[in-house]
């Protein structure tokens, strides 16, 4: 066996044994601490707690892989999607559950009592959580207001008003009214422009053509554009940009466009996800020199870019601001830790040299439909000299 083919079998035990672990921790740590292992539950709660997350451990990769691949069914992938969220919450706070395990020790109440007592908060908590976590993810998303100064902005467009959605990711929950209801806030606002970030659907525009109708609909004084993101790319992405064409809006597949204002211009510019290229779509991956291609160099840069770490090229073209979506805002505490390991921002302004990056928490949310201390976002962003 040569050394190619070793890598290859050891690349494919690592693919095969990364969700496996995964799959082992968050059903058996609260499994073992909740129903085995302290409580000393009675025998029909003790076989009744473990058939439960028997059954969830053997039916969640069914249901993930029935919902989530290419033709995908979209009662599986709710399924999946909430058992998800549901085992998420339930495996953080059986981890933080420790510390109170700990201050009953100390505070002299022993097994199985403190078991019990941890067992029955983790379960309460959780309950909480994932019925705000619902109410929060399906709710219109809240307006945030920013001021972004950019020293290059031309007198004319001082007090410019960008709004940037992101990451609507219309999937397998129906959520047209939601979209629509999104929209009306965002008219509400009279932008001037308004920016689509990216994660516009999961599926294809067959299936998700209704949810995405309200896009249609969002009016601008100056442009509505639209970037790609990653999820865009695990169905159609270039359907889903003629898509958008068709609703109106300008797709930046690698491209930028000027705007004017009271005798000042800016410059709308816009790059695919990171993972366009590596997708194998022909024509498709993010080239911020062809997006800039032709922009006279004293103009100011808006940049949409689906994913904040795309932020080091802006930063190196000089770019004046960025806006992206992708990371949620994590959606699910305490997800967010792991998120950021990826990117360098999680939501919010932060600065990247000259650059400036806004990173939007998203409109909607991926899989689970939980968010948890990760509220959703239209944001404003109003630009000032």
């Amino acid at each position: 066996m040569t050394q190619t083919e070793q890598r290859r079998r050891a690349g494919r035990r690592l693919f095969l044994a990364v969700p496996l672990v995964a799959m082992v921790l968050l059903f058996g740590v609260p499994w073992w601490t909740l129903v085995w292992s302290g409580p000393e539950w009675s025998a029909p709660v003790l076989v009744a707690g473990s058939a439960v997350f028997a059954v969830g451990v053997v039916a969640f990769p069914v249901l993930m892989y029935l919902g989530h691949r290419r033709d995908g069914r979209d009662w599986a992938a709710r399924i999946a999607d909430t058992t998800l969220g549901v085992v998420w919450v339930l495996f953080a706070w059986t981890v933080l559950s420790t510390v109170l395990r700990v201050a009953l020790a100390l505070a002299g109440v022993g097994n199985p009592d403190r078991s019990r007592i941890v067992a029955v908060a983790v379960v309460a908590v959780t309950v909480v959580l994932v019925a705000w976590g619902v109410t929060e993810a399906m709710r219109v998303p809240r307006v945030r207001a920013v001021d972004v100064r950019i020293p290059r902005l031309g007198p004319g467009l001082d007090g410019t008003k960008v709004v940037v959605l992101a990451d609507t990711h219309f999937g397998p929950l129906n959520r047209t009214r939601w979209s629509t209801a999104t929209a009306e806030a965002v008219n509400r606002l009279a932008p001037d422009i308004v920016c689509h970030a990216g994660d516009i659907a999961d599926g294809t525009v067959a299936a998700r053509r209704s949810q995405a109708a309200p896009l249609g609909t969002i009016r601008a004084r100056l442009a509505r554009v639209y970037v790609t993101g990653n999820h865009e790319y695990f169905g159609e992405a270039q359907n889903w940009l003629d898509h958008m064409a068709s609703l109106g809006w300008q797709p930046l597949h690698n491209r930028s466009v000027v705007v004017s204002r009271g005798g000042s211009d800016l410059v709308l510019a816009g790059i695919d996800d990171v993972t366009a290229r590596s997708s194998g779509l022909e024509g498709h991956g993010a080239d911020l020199t062809e997006a800039l291609s032709g922009v006279a160099p004293d103009l100011p840069v808006l940049l949409v870019a689906h994913q904040p770490r795309q932020v080091v090229q802006a930063a190196a073209a000089g770019v004046d601001l960025q806006v992206s979506g992708h990371t949620h805002g994590g959606q699910i505490w305490p997800f967010h830790y792991l998120v950021r390991v990826d990117q360098p921002s999680v939501h919010g302004l932060s600065r990247h040299g000259a650059t400036q990056l806004y990173t939007s928490r998203g409109a909607g949310f991926w899989g689970p439909p939980l968010r948890i201390f990760a509220p959703s976002e239209i944001t404003l962003l109003t630009l000032r000299r």
